[in-house]
């Protein structure tokens, strides 16, 4: 089968590789109608995290079950389904908690690859989620948004409570960052903030729901952000880059007793104890338990109440990978779709 594979930082390929097949009675094979490009496919491709030998990549996906184990039960061949970027067994006491991106026999689907024709699901009956009636092609695009940004942002909303009466301020302006906003809304938040640069990004974060937009970073984007809140800062802050100054910027745009929802993946990021005591501030995040969301969202997406996959900017098809990569690299796009 085709599958994207990185050779080296900047060296995408398009490989013809083994299909997989099921190994543990828990899997299923699933045919992949449609994936895409993470902002966190950047790190290894910019050589910011190592990359060892050839890696298949990619864990965002939807597509149809092709095949299952012996041991699944609740989905079966010729199912329309959505998984989380992080499988898990959805019944283990961190699952049951509502963390299921921290199950105890989670598997990374970074380490499987879905930027591909097929692709093997570890634990499936905990990962997949089937979707009833056949969706549209804007639907398939916001199914896919779910597999991950979506959860993610969602994710990052609820950890920093976003809700009815808050002011909420949104640190990253990359797909999660944006689909945080209408998260943020559709949690009931009076007021969000989206802190961007970018024309493009502005407007479609004004169109999730954004009710002010922030140039400025670093302390003068804490500067703007207290201005704007009376001097006090935001109820409630998602993180969304995972650098040290975006983190660093979250905490500080909060206001004393707010919370800070973390979901970039951090590189770099080192926190002051003194400087963190004195925040008094309350931080949760981390890999977002998509699966966790998963039934609200796509129930949400497919009655049409939300259209997350308006983060897909542009669409390419597999063998176009590298172009895909190199577009989201030099910021010339938000999100890429790839169709199979």
């Amino acid at each position: 089968m085709r599958a994207v594979v990185m050779h080296a930082p900047g060296d995408i390929r398009v490989d013809e590789i083994e299909k997989p097949t099921v190994v543990e009675p828990t899997d299923a094979v699933i045919r992949v109608t449609a994936t895409c490009v993470c902002g966190s496919d950047l790190w290894p491709y910019r050589g910011i995290e190592e990359v060892r030998g050839p890696t298949p990549m990619g864990h965002e996906y939807v597509g149809v079950v092709e095949a299952t184990g012996d041991a699944v039960q609740d989905v079966a061949v010729g199912d329309f389904v959505v998984g989380s970027f992080v499988a898990s067994d959805n019944t283990c006491e961190i699952c049951a908690a509502g963390f299921q991106s921290r199950c105890i026999h989670q598997v990374m689907m970074g380490s499987v690859g879905t930027q591909a024709e097929y692709a093997r699901i570890p634990l499936a009956d905990g990962t997949l989620v089937k979707v009833d009636g056949e969706p549209t092609p804007a639907q398939l695009r916001s199914l896919l948004a779910a597999s991950d940004v979506l959860g993610t942002g969602w994710f990052g909303a609820v950890a920093a409570e976003a809700g009815p009466g808050k002011t909420v301020a949104v640190v990253g302006d990359g797909a999660v960052g944006l689909l945080a906003i209408l998260a943020a809304r559709r949690l009931g938040a009076e007021r969000v903030i989206a802190m961007s640069r970018h024309a493009d990004r502005q407007a479609l974060a004004k169109g999730f729901g954004a009710t002010d937009i922030v140039e400025e970073r670093g302390d003068a984007g804490v500067a703007r952000i207290k201005e704007l809140t009376g001097g006090y800062g935001a109820h409630s802050t998602i993180e969304a880059v995972g650098t040290q100054e975006s983190m660093l910027q979250a905490i500080h745009a909060t206001r004393p007793g707010g919370h800070v929802g973390y979901v970039g993946v951090s590189h770099g990021v080192e926190l002051d104890g003194l400087d963190l005591f004195f925040a008094t501030v309350s931080l949760l995040g981390g890999p977002a338990p998509v699966r966790r969301f998963l039934p609200e969202l796509i129930d949400l997406i497919m009655r049409d109440e939300i259209d997350p996959g308006a983060v897909f900017d542009l669409e390419l098809p597999l063998e176009q990978a590298a172009e895909a990569y190199r577009a989201m690299d030099e910021r010339r796009a938000t999100k890429v779709l790839l169709t199979l």
